[in-house]
């Protein structure tokens, strides 16, 4: 099945869904980032040609500095983003799904000579379309992975119900359970409402439209409504 979505579990036990990116959002992302560059480096190159070779051996130092440091310093300071990146809502994570590190994010970056080669990154793209996961191979040497940043989901709104407090403790679980169901209410229809409040009557006492509306106060009470 096409389904590229990996999940993998950080060390403390959180499952975290991560879908890898493919070589055409990369490149795109790789293609902004080096018009950014280019475009402050033709900027800077102006008031340092005034200074003659000293501005020229400068201008090189910076041209040094943006191709191999740039990446570096916005995927571990950037929250794994470089501006084009950013742009494309990508982010950069170790394989474990933790932040990237100083030491893996210069090496993937320093590989990139080899994902260039022989030309029109043609290892690096050969890389990626055989990788599970989408990866060059500074990624692979690295442990990284480049994913694609998902869209921020907004809470439903839950029905305008008198908020209720629970009436005994409940797992993280079992409050997921109740907001999930206070969230779909509103789209189901009353009868089904109904029969699923019914499962909870030891929780809400209360059977019917009245037990819907308890577990409703109670999915309001979780979310911190009034």
């Amino acid at each position: 099945m096409l389904d590229t979505v990996r999940k993998v579990e950080t060390p403390e036990g959180v499952e975290l869904e991560l879908r890898p990116a493919g070589p055409v959002a990369r490149a795109l992302a790789l293609a902004l980032d080096q018009v950014v560059l280019w475009t402050g480096l033709f900027v800077a190159v102006i008031p340092l040609a005034m200074l003659g070779p000293v501005g020229m051996g400068i201008w090189m130092i910076l041209l040094f500095l943006a191709q191999w440091l740039y990446p570096v310093l916005f995927e571990v300071l950037g929250s794994g983003q470089t501006l084009g990146k950013r742009a494309l809502r990508l982010r950069v994570l170790m394989a474990d799904g933790l932040p990237v590190s100083w030491e893996a994010s210069l090496l993937r970056n320093l590989l990139r000579v080899v994902d260039g080669l022989p030309g029109a990154y043609t290892v690096g793209l050969a890389s990626t379309l055989l990788s599970r996961n989408f990866q060059r191979v500074g990624d692979l040497v690295a442990g990284t992975l480049v994913v694609h940043v998902p869209e921020p989901q907004r809470p439903r709104p839950i029905p305008v119900t008198p908020p209720l407090a629970l009436p005994l403790s409940l797992s993280l679980e079992e409050q997921s359970a109740l907001l999930a169901f206070g969230e779909r209410s509103s789209q189901l229809n009353p009868a089904r409402c109904e029969e699923l409040a019914e499962v909870l009557e030891d929780l809400t006492g209360l059977r019917g439209e009245a037990g819907v509306t308890a577990l409703q106060g109670m999915a309001r009470h979780i979310r911190g409504l009034t």
